[in-house]
């Protein structure tokens, strides 16, 4: 088993299931302690439950990181609890759809804005406090291959909200690299999330769905994009700043 998180602190936001409990969970096994964050207490037990039941080490602190005071406590007990902060994952992220731009409710359009966007500059913010005064770090951002990458019909407030995490991403990891920060993004397309379900879909219908909708033919397993977080993360990676990694198995070529 590798052990390249082994002696480093994470911190994983939306931990409580999908892509969030999957990176937490692959981070606990490469050694790391592990944050888990979200809106919601009792998700977030269950994941320190798996993980603690895997043999590793976590800890739940419930947070809404459209709240930049929230991000701050976050940051705070996270190092409180375990010492540091060496690795954060921005993964909180919420999902509106169904309408076109002129359609599309103005209250979904904020709320996916407070979340998405604002949420993960203020996760920026809290954590580079911290790395910048601490020797350094690395952050990956999770964003989306709709946006930046590929864009359907009715999806238009997600589809900016993520092209702007995937923009600010770069920005910034130029601005902080000097400060010893690493800053990535990964950018999934279906993955074995709920997110990736459409209304009243099953899994079994969404495998269906997916052999035409998807070049490799299948959604993307979590185990899948939390690989590439941990590489994206990892010294692995350590000439990599400012990259947007898509996983989508080909949607976006």
């Amino acid at each position: 088993m590798s052990t390249r998180f082994t002696g480093r602190t994470a911190l994983v936001t939306g931990a409580g299931s999908g892509l969030g409990r999957s990176t937490a969970l692959a981070l606990a096994a490469e050694g790391a302690r592990v944050v888990v964050s979200g809106r919601t207490a009792a998700p977030l037990e269950e994941t320190v439950a798996l993980i603690e039941k895997a043999g590793g080490t976590a800890a739940a602190v419930p947070a809404d990181v459209s709240r930049a005071e929230d991000t701050k406590e976050l940051v705070r007990r996270t190092v409180e609890t375990f010492g540091g902060l060496d690795v954060a994952v921005n993964n909180a992220g919420i999902f509106r759809g169904g309408a076109s731009t002129a359609d599309f409710a103005l209250g979904d359009w904020q709320a996916l804005l407070d979340t998405n966007v604002t949420g993960v500059l203020n996760s920026l913010q809290a954590e580079i406090a911290h790395m910048r005064a601490n020797g350094g770090g690395a952050i990956v951002n999770v964003s989306s291959n709709l946006g930046a990458h590929v864009r359907f019909p009715g999806l238009v407030g997600y589809q900016v909200s993520k092209a702007a995490v995937s923009a600010l991403t770069r920005a910034a990891a130029l601005d902080h690299i000097g400060d010893g920060i690493r800053i990535n993004a990964v950018s999934p397309g279906a993955a074995e999330s709920a997110m990736s379900l459409r209304p009243g879909e099953t899994e079994a219908e969404r495998e269906v769905r997916m052999t035409s909708e998807s070049p490799l033919g299948r959604i993307s397993s979590g185990a899948e994009v939390a690989a590439a977080v941990l590489y994206l993360a990892s010294d692995d990676a350590g000439s990599v700043v400012g990259t947007d990694l898509v996983i989508d198995g080909g949607v976006s070529a």
